[in-house]
């Protein structure tokens, strides 16, 4: 069914049917709720134009509601399928240069290996499982999750957004809706109104998330770095005429070959990354549960904290500095496995995975790893242009070309220009480092900034949107806080050994962002502040000397409220007008996806008899926006639709306007116009 304006609307500032409502009579009677109107809402300029009691129309009846009945067992277990080869593969290649990056200088005390076996089971235990599935998992975005994600999450609760186009309708949207706890907390209110009244702690928030992405992106450049050539670098167990340089360049080709690989998508070879990462894991585990039996059961001791603190005691600034090493670990398994054979072996510890494995098992061994690698660096390519993807959305990036690879899953995307330059970047990165080490350090600083920003967001999100108890986010800043902040102290102390280079792609990408960002906030108030006047608009096409033409016009514009410059610009030059005017402003929400059916909002922007109607689309920042003809369609359909039921007829007559929407649309084509200079025109348009 359709929804109506102000259902939910939670103050006043005009009527929901177009009539004025005076202060007595707010004050003498009861009102309504759905007749208060804010002053941000479409049906305000609706009102202004027509006496209707309907004056908006959501779109819910022309596209089939995305997820209506759910996807289906059989494609979510498939989907769930391929996630093990694109999520794990990531994570599950770290027993490849765990134990060598956290002793670059070797090993001092045999009880050390137990002291950083206990470091990785803890740091596992307190990350991944304490801090991210029990608690970021639950600041998902309708089931999405990352930077953006809770950035989305604050934006919906508090008006954050730099760009003045939020409108009461976005909150109608059935995904922009959040569960809140029903009860009110002065601090939360307090940071709320802190935020929405400071324009520098907008930007400050702003900052963070464009850090917390630049540093996943520069992630995106490392770990195909750091995966393929720590597991290109076994061969040198079988052959020792594999020198360094051969390795380096035989870990080129195969990041070469990767990203040229990229335009094709992954939908395909898709199903192979999740028996790989299987057969992987099998494998690492195996070896594992076989290094422990063979060399030093004991090292389950580890399991004690105490060998952290004896550590830490005998080790002082060195043990701090190692952190940076072990902050890659993931898997408890193949380090335990690693930790038995080098309490036997600590001379190894420089390649501690591959002289660890069973002679009848390298060569299969080798093989999977370099498939597993290379499932690895696919993962962050893939999550590299995803996140490029929602900065397009948020207007935080330059408009690059965007390519769907799958006709299925609107999330594989594939994007040229960043790929080339992603290849570039790991190639250099490649042949200037050479080894897993330094590459380690930049690698480190760049997962650890991460996942401090994403604490930051989320004591954010705990007291002003879940208003969780002060004890609660008092332990949390606490335990996890200052566990990632000794992390991070460790691995910025290795900035001159290559930690530099994350924050320096961190500092190029928010320059390039900031940079776009202001531009796009710039050019938005422009046309904020040179929109026509509502009364202009009617002159024009009431204007007998304006020649009105078949077909439909749509104006593109970022507007939401009013009638951009770019109509003044189009009659100075163009003195005719098609017969339909529909002035399309095309908004991104901060959520991850709109749902197809409430894409659209329409209203008329001039007296009914001149055909002028305002479009607002809007989509998630996950959203796959449409082809031009198959949106222009579907916009086509829901302002017939919006006619329909706006003016009430029960008999569609040659005269109605729903029948010449329909014949103009269907016999006379349409014009496109979105910029000064930049036209586009389908079928048979009248000039």
């Amino acid at each position: 069914m359709d929804q109506k304006l102000g259902d939910e609307s939670p103050s006043g500032g005009g009527s929901g049917s177009g009539e004025a409502v005076s202060k007595e009579n707010l004050l003498c009677s009861p009102v309504p709720e759905k007749k208060l109107r804010r002053n941000d809402s479409l049906d305000i300029e609706a009102s202004a134009v027509s006496s209707s009691a309907k004056h908006v129309h959501h779109s819910s009846k022309v596209m089939d509601r995305a997820g209506g009945g759910g996807r289906e067992l059989g494609t979510v277990a498939q989907l769930a399928f391929q996630s093990i080869g694109v999520v794990y593969g990531d994570i599950g290649t770290s027993p490849l240069y765990v134990y060598a990056s956290t002793f670059p200088d070797g090993i001092q005390h045999e009880d050390d290996i137990l002291g950083v076996l206990s470091l990785i089971i803890y740091t596992l235990a307190l990350i991944p499982l304490v801090k991210y599935v029990f608690i970021v998992l639950r600041a998902n975005d309708n089931g999405d999750g990352g930077t953006f994600a809770l950035y989305s999450l604050i934006c919906r609760y508090a008006k954050v957004g730099l760009i003045p186009s939020q409108q009461a309708e976005d909150r109608e949207v059935s995904n922009f809706r959040l569960e809140l706890p029903g009860r009110r907390l002065r601090r939360a209110s307090k940071l709320k109104a802190a935020l929405e009244n400071s324009a520098s702690a907008k930007y400050f928030l702003l900052v963070v998330t464009m850090l917390g992405t630049s540093m996943v992106i520069g992630d995106g450049i490392l770990t195909p770095c750091m995966s393929v050539l720590s597991a290109v670098g076994g061969i040198k167990e079988a052959t020792a005429a594999m020198t360094e340089d051969r390795i380096v360049v035989i870990s080129i080709c195969i990041l070469v070959c990767l990203f040229l690989a990229q335009r094709f998508g992954t939908d395909k070879v898709g199903y192979t990354f999740a028996p790989i990462i299987t057969v992987w894991f099998l494998f690492i585990a195996g070896i594992g549960v076989y290094n422990f039996v063979k060399y030093d059961p004991l090292v389950v001791k580890a399991i004690n904290p105490k060998y952290i603190v004896d550590y830490f005691r005998r080790n002082g600034k060195t043990a701090w500095i190692s952190l940076g090493g072990v902050v890659l670990c993931i898997t408890v398994l193949a380090y335990t496995g690693q930790a038995s054979y080098l309490r036997k072996n600590m001379e190894n510890v420089d390649d501690t995975f591959y002289k660890s494995i069973p002679n009848g098992l390298y060569w299969p061994m080798f093989v999977v790893a370099i498939l597993a690698s290379i499932i690895a660096s696919q993962a962050m390519i893939s999550g590299t242009f995803s996140i490029i993807q929602q900065s397009l959305s948020l207007g935080c990036f330059p408009r690059v070309k965007v390519v769907h690879t799958s006709t299925k899953y609107q999330g594989q995307v594939y994007i040229p220009e960043i790929n080339y330059l992603l290849m570039l970047a790991c190639v250099a990165v490649t042949a200037a480092f050479k080894t897993t080490i330094k590459i380690g350090n930049a690698y480190g600083i760049a997962v650890v900034f991460v996942m401090t920003l994403t604490s930051a967001l989320l004591i954010l999100i705990m007291i002003m949107i879940w208003k969780s108890h002060i004890v609660y986010i008092i332990l949390y800043a606490a335990i996890i806080g200052s566990v990632e902040l000794i992390y991070l102290s460790s691995v910025l102390y290795k900035f001159d050994e290559g930690g530099y280079l994350p924050l320096a792609f961190a500092a190029f990408l928010i320059a390039v962002m900031l940079t776009w960002n202001y531009v796009y906030c710039k050019r938005y108030t422009y046309e904020l502040t040179h929109k026509v006047a509502s009364g202009r608009l009617e002159e024009i096409v009431a204007d007998v000397n304006v020649r009105r033409l078949p077909g439909l016009a749509f104006f593109y514009s970022e507007l939401v409220q009013g009638i951009p410059p770019l109509f003044a610009h189009y009659v100075e030059h163009v003195p005719a007008l098609h017969a339909v005017l529909v002035f399309v402003s095309v908004k991104s929400l901060p959520i991850s996806k709109v749902p197809p059916g409430e894409r659209f909002l329409f209203c008329r922007a001039a007296p009914r008899g001149f055909f002028v109607f305002r479009c607002i689309a809007r989509y998630g920042y996950k959203d796959l926006r449409d082809e031009r003809e198959a949106f222009d369609e579907a916009l086509v359909k829901t302002l017939k639709e919006f006619v329909k039921e706006e003016t009430e007829e029960e008999e569609r007559g040659e005269g109605s306007e729903v029948e010449v929407v329909e014949r103009e649309w269907r016999d006379n084509g349409w014009c496109i116009c979105w910029g000064r200079v930049r036209w586009w025109q389908g079928k048979e348009v009248g000039f």
